[in-house]
């Protein structure tokens, strides 16, 4: 099978292209020995199929980034048929820069103008076929968004991949040719592949290039004594890209003619006048933030409760239940239901309920079949308590976590996010990190795997280290489950309603404690200089449909095979074990193993709210709270086990109208408020889950890694407690206080008499 390449600068439109061109059959694995996300998929529509591979996004073929290594190396060892090289095509100068350095490989290629819908909007012209000429090597106009010219261009790279290729370089007019032509001659007498790119990273001192050529190198250096230059000495990495980027303004510029503007601002120019505003662009930022959060958790969406609205019981379209409860007169009501009771609901809101509504209503049905067949109580129990009740909490906020995900993405296709890592280094850098560690960390809100991989674009160890340790603090999607539930509650308790405000905060208060941890670390055990930050700011597109379609299928996907595998296997364990007894026999809930375990370990969690100052039942908290070191999805799961349990087999009293999982909870154990948010704080910031910390094992250094485990065990430990104490008495905000000021005096005494 043919295996072409796609390779591009970021923000080049490369991911659309790929996702575009495979479509469903793209999959994720690991680039082979690193933890950097690898993309394969296959093309159909050429005479025979052809494996896509998405190489990282880079700027260049030099080994300054893993990302760099892994697309140089790729090209050099395995050798693709064709590299489809993406430009985009309104920053013609910057991408051709790693053109003329894939082009000095022996393999075939071929240019993706892409992005020709923006060019066309701002009046440009490009000849593609004069840019061919000059360049030697097929060039092809595309829109990857509007899906426009792909097929053009996968029958010109399946033209071009029959075909050899020798590789040339843009280096021949400089006053280095002689030199680079005399080390390419001596690579090829000694079999080396691709001679003329090896020659030239040897002679620009690349490492990699050393390390693999150290017979090479004296000969090398002899040829470069034989050269001097004026401007640059023998800094021959500079003076090479400074005749690059000559060459391409002199030979390759010309063929893009841009519509004349004078000093009229781009639509870009104009949105980032307010958006990346000194004063205005963090506001900005947290108001859109918020916005997102109202659209996905607020069950007062349009602030409704205002209005003067009739309940649906109010209506009459309500009726009493068998058990008493109100329940909907038909199947439409309850529908209606799930927009509209008394309140508009979000849209986030109304998605939950129609998941919660279908998965109640089939897992009810399920649970009625098994029974009607004479299974036994042990079961009935099994399959409804333990399996379905841990599923159905769950999946009911699967829609939510997908809305979520697909407003963060949203932002980011934009070029927003880009911009937002630009106004925070302002901000970040005071505090010991550049505006670029914010790009990792933003992406802890999805998931906190793929943004402790993205650390490795993070040029300074220390900055690295300190960024994986705060990214559990941007609240993954896994937890989206425990701050709705749980804010939920709290909201009920206090009449705030369906506590959208308090789940807000609690993002916010994530986001202030990674602050506040990166100042500590810089502080103490992280201190060094802050790394330069320097990065593009994309113009603002409108995201691809299908692109965002298949990301948010890619996460769906791995939460939904998450949900059917450890999720469904913890459950049955957490039945099983808050159903016997250490004798191995059926025992109420308060003898259970599970119980007991939970009250072995409950003391240790008083500090927190949620230790031995609750209930014979207030154990149920410190279980959900390991069981979501598994993974954070397990904490509602087994609140929805347990809860299922408390009101069948303990107190059928417990199961009061409209009550969710944690309610339930809060009124067998008799938890306060502030032990509820101090319990969203601890899984907010303690140990992620075992995907994440097997994430982090790989991307730190082995002697760091069990000190960020303590890390995170200590900072949520002492973060909880904080909050909780606070919240619960104000006046010990005040010692907390005389602690922080004792503590900071102490690392400042430290540092003057000594640290290093």
């Amino acid at each position: 099978m043919l295996r072409f390449a796609l390779a591009g600068n970021p923000n080049s439109g490369k991911t659309t292209l790929f996702n575009c061109l495979t479509g469903s059959t793209a999959h994720v694995g690991n680039w082979p020995g690193v933890t950097v996300d690898k993309r394969e998929g296959l093309y159909k529509k050429c005479k025979e199929p052809i494996s896509i591979v998405d190489l990282p996004g880079i700027y260049s073929l030099s080994p300054y980034s893993p990302e760099e290594v892994i697309s140089r190396n790729y090209i050099l060892d395995e050798k693709p048929d064709c590299v489809i090289n993406i430009v985009d095509v309104t920053n013609l100068e910057r991408n051709l820069y790693l053109t003329t350095q894939v082009m000095e490989i022996d393999v075939p290629v071929v240019i993706a103008l892409n992005m020709s819908d923006v060019l066309k909007k701002n009046g440009d012209k490009i000849d593609e076929k004069e840019l061919e000429k000059r360049l030697g090597v097929p060039v092809v106009v595309i829109s990857a968004l509007k899906n426009e010219g792909l097929d053009e261009l996968m029958e010109r790279a399946y033209e071009a991949s029959k075909k050899k290729r020798i590789g040339k370089t843009v280096l021949e007019e400089s006053e280095l040719a002689h030199v680079i032509g005399d080390v390419k001659i001596a690579l090829e007498g000694q079999g080396v592949e691709n001679p003329l790119f090896h020659a030239i990273k040897l002679i620009e001192n690349d490492e990699i290039e050393r390390t693999m050529h150290a017979e090479t190198v004296k000969m090398v250096e002899a040829f470069k004594k034989t050269f001097k230059n004026d401007l640059f000495g023998v800094d021959f990495e500079a003076l090479i890209a400074d005749a690059r980027y000559k060459y391409i303004c002199k030979h390759y510029s010309s063929t893009l003619t841009k519509k004349i503007k004078g000093i009229t601002d781009t639509r870009s120019d104009k949105i980032d006048r307010v958006l990346t505003n000194k004063w205005a662009g963090i506001p900005l930022f947290l108001v859109i933030l918020f916005t997102i959060f109202h659209l996905t958790f607020s069950e007062d969406f349009l602030w409704s409760s205002y209005w003067g609205l009739p309940s649906l019981e109010a209506l009459g379209v309500m009726v009493e239940g068998a058990e008493g409860e109100l329940e909907p007169v038909n199947f439409g009501i309850a529908l209606f239901s799930c927009l509209y009771d008394g309140v508009i609901y979000s849209p986030g809101v109304v998605l939950f309920n129609l998941m919660d509504l279908l998965t109640s209503t089939v897992f009810g049905w399920l649970t009625e079949g098994i029974a009607s067949l004479g299974a036994s109580e042990w079961a009935i129990s099994l399959i409804g308590d333990g399996v379905l009740g841990g599923l159905a909490g769950v999946l009911s906020f699967v829609p939510q976590i997908i809305m979520l995900l697909l407003l963060l993405s949203i932002l980011e296709d934009t070029g927003y996010m880009a911009r937002v890592a630009f106004i925070l280094d302002r901000i970040f850098r005071k505090f010991g990190v550049s505006g670029r560690a914010f790009i990792p960390m933003i992406m802890g809100f999805g998931c906190s795997i793929p943004a402790m991989v993205n650390t490795r674009t993070l040029l300074d160890e220390r900055e690295r280290t300190l960024t994986i340790r705060t990214i559990p603090f941007f609240s993954c999607g896994a937890k989206l489950p425990i701050l709705v539930a749980v804010a939920g509650a709290v909201g009920n308790m206090l009449g705030l309603g369906d506590g959208a405000w308090i789940s807000y905060a609690m993002y916010v208060v994530g986001m202030a404690l990674a602050v506040i941890s990166i100042i500590v670390m810089r502080s103490t055990t992280q201190r060094g200089e802050v790394a330069p930050f320097i990065m593009e700011l994309p113009a603002y597109r409108l995201p691809s449909g299908k692109a965002l379609m298949i990301h948010l299928w890619d996460k769906t996907k791995h939460y939904i095979e998450k949900v059917f595998t450890i999720i469904l296997a913890s459950t049955i364990i957490v039945w099983f074990a808050s159903s016997y007894g250490w004798d191995w026999r059926p025992a109420e809930i308060q003898e259970s193993i599970l119980a007991s375990l939970g009250q072995f370990l409950q003391p240790l969690f008083t500090p927190l709210g949620f230790g031995s100052q609750l209930n014979e039942f207030g154990w149920v908290f410190v279980v959900a709270a390991i069981t979501g070191l598994i993974a954070k999805e397990e904490v509602i799961a087994t609140f929805g086990t347990l809860s299922a349990l408390f009101t069948t087999v303990v107190a059928p009293e417990l199961a009061v109208e409209g009550a969710t999982d944690v309610m339930l909870m809060t009124i067998g154990t008799g938890i306060t408020w502030q032990a509820l948010v101090a319990f969203i704080i601890f899984n907010m910031t303690t140990i992620p889950c075992f995907a994440a910390v097997a994430a982090a094992r790989g991307e730190i250094n082995k002697g760091k890694f069990k000190w960020t485990i303590l890390f995170w065990v200590v900072a949520s430990y002492i973060a909880t407690s904080f909050v909780y104490t606070v919240l619960s008495w104000w006046w010990t905000a005040f010692i907390w206080a005389a602690v922080i000021a004792l503590v900071t005096l102490g690392i400042v005494i430290w540092n003057k008499k000594f640290a290093k």
